[in-house]
């Protein structure tokens, strides 16, 4: 099947005269084999929502919607509705959205969809927003089941690290949390149009339904997790002392990290996911 008109990106993207917009962080994949890996490890069904970010000119949302039950494509520029429209819009299960995902109520959209299969998300995400649009995910309490997505390497390493590394964070613990995280492969520059500088890492998200740790507030958690990540150079406990979110005292703060069996002097990114939440628990008591 001719997947996208002309039969690939490459084409679209001559036939349409189609201009990667550097403010919307543009890069189109152009590799089939990579399209196809992505539609299989999204594990997407005929049964299946599929919420897809950034479709572009519509490559992967063609791969997508030969799998899915129905796919949802939020796309930002304007320019690429029309391209969108003939490439995939005739298909009956592809509904084509000019929107800003940051700005779209998700839930909104995704209630009740779930009903009879799952909600998943698939995207070859804009580096420039990969972390807002991540979260906004994760805290949107949408019925989401999974989300494939594709980000810069440096992200996909940040998603996966482990306490005591440099690139461990406020993302490592929130997608921690919130789900269960793996590699699927890493996506060189030369399947792209045009090639970004730095390569790519499909992630497989499989959202948890329950957490794997218990913290009696979750919104304190990840204020308390921010605060320690806020400024990194900071002890742990300047940095919660100095977080607008949290009202403690400095010596409630130290007492709290000394229960931990840490010193006065740790950093936030010495502490695991189940120390965060005991942290929170002592400070919310």
């Amino acid at each position: 099947m001719d997947r996208s008109a002309g039969g690939g990106t490459a084409a679209v993207i001559r036939k349409y005269d189609v201009r990667a917009q550097k403010k919307y962080g543009q890069n189109f994949l152009r590799d089939e084999n990579v399209l196809r890996r992505i539609v299989e490890a999204s594990e997407v069904t005929k049964e299946d929502t599929v919420l897809e970010i950034g479709p572009g000119t519509g490559a992967l949302t063609a791969f997508l919607s030969e799998s899915a039950g129905e796919v949802i494509a939020v796309e930002i520029d304007k320019k690429l509705i029309p391209v969108l429209e003939e490439s995939v819009g005739q298909r009956e299960n592809v509904r084509i959205i000019n929107a800003d995902i940051l700005k779209t109520d998700i839930r909104e959209l995704l209630i009740g969809r779930e009903q009879g299969g799952c909600i998943r998300v698939v995207a070859n995400l804009p580096y420039y927003i990969t972390t807002p649009v991540i979260m906004g995910l994760l805290e949107s309490e949408a019925p989401i089941d999974s989300m494939t997505v594709m980000v810069q390497k440096e992200v996909a390493d940040r998603m996966l690290s482990l306490p005591g590394k440099k690139t461990y964070g406020a993302l490592s613990l929130a997608v921690s949390y919130h789900t269960e995280a793996r590699a699927v492969m890493e996506v060189p520059p030369e399947c792209f149009i045009p090639r970004p500088k730095v390569s790519s890492t499909v992630m497989h998200l499989k959202v948890r339904r329950e957490p794997p740790v218990r913290a009696a507030d979750e919104k304190l958690l990840f204020d308390i997790i921010r605060a320690s990540f806020n400024q990194r150079r900071k002890t742990l406990a300047n940095g919660l002392k100095n977080y607008p979110g949290i009202t403690c005292s400095m010596d409630r703060i130290v007492e709290a990290i000394e229960l931990l069996g840490k010193g006065t002097t740790v950093r936030g990114e010495q502490l695991s996911l189940e120390e965060f939440a005991r942290l929170s628990d002592l400070l919310g008591k």
